[in-house]
């Protein structure tokens, strides 16, 4: 997500249906709850591959297990799915969503792009609820598993829910920027958040915003600042020790 409240950038391309075509060829969206666009506007599958696959060392992990928070439109999930295909990798994933897109987006953001092939992607979709979700539907729970993939997409306020302990070893911090959805950049929560982790485990951030660093910090976690992704200075990864 982007870490600014900034309007759009005219893109050269827009996809029907409003859909942005982002410099790297990827898709994104504008959200109209959060008003911002659920990808970086400078590159959606650039930021998902730089920030947070590679972040985490999810992209060298023999059997990695992804926590995310904010599943958005799917392309981090995509990304990560890809990678694991490539190199012949069992991946476990988890992600929590708060305000589900209807299906037709995220099949028409995937479509074409990294991941949208395997057939964990079309599983997922099939599951999908197909005019999204509101507060009054929540919670509810799916879960597919194909190809090599299992993952689980808990459509619930994250602030509140049950989250696994020390199970993660990544954690995809993704939540929409901290002005427009300052609820999953508090303190509180990333303590609460942090405890997903596993001995060793990463959390990765496009945020690079010293009231975050100081919460992953105040949480017990190894900070360390990373060159961004396009259209951004800076991002961190954080690292449970022990």
């Amino acid at each position: 997500m982007p870490d600014d409240a900034s309007p759009l950038p005219t893109l050269p391309d827009a996809a029907p249906g409003g859909i942005l075509l982002t410099p790297d060829g990827s898709r994104t969206a504008h959200s109209v709850r959060f008003g911002e666009a659920y990808g970086s506007r400078h590159g959606a599958a650039a930021q998902a591959r730089h920030v947070f696959l590679e972040g985490t060392g999810t992209h060298l992990h023999p059997a990695p297990r992804v926590l995310e928070v904010g599943f958005g439109l799917g392309v981090n999930f995509r990304a990560t799915v890809a990678d694991a295909a490539a190199r012949g990798a069992t991946l476990a994933y988890h992600a929590f969503e708060f305000d589900p897109a209807p299906r037709a987006l995220l099949r028409e953001v995937g479509s074409g792009g990294q991941g949208a092939a395997h057939p964990v992607w079309e599983a997922l979709l099939a599951a999908w609820p197909e005019s999204g979700l509101g507060p009054q539907d929540l919670p509810q729970e799916i879960q597919v598993q194909a190809g090599g993939v299992s993952v689980t997409v808990t459509f619930a306020d994250v602030l509140t829910a049950a989250l696994p302990d020390a199970w993660a070893s990544a954690l995809y911090l993704d939540g929409f920027s901290p002005s427009r959805n300052p609820e999953v950049w508090t303190p509180e929560f990333v303590a609460r958040v942090a405890g997903t982790l596993a001995p060793g485990g990463v959390l990765g951030t496009y945020s690079a915003a010293g009231h975050v660093r100081r919460a992953l910090e105040a949480a017990g976690l190894r900070v360390e600042r990373r060159p961004g992704a396009p259209g951004k200075r800076e991002c961190l990864r954080a690292v449970r020790e022990g």
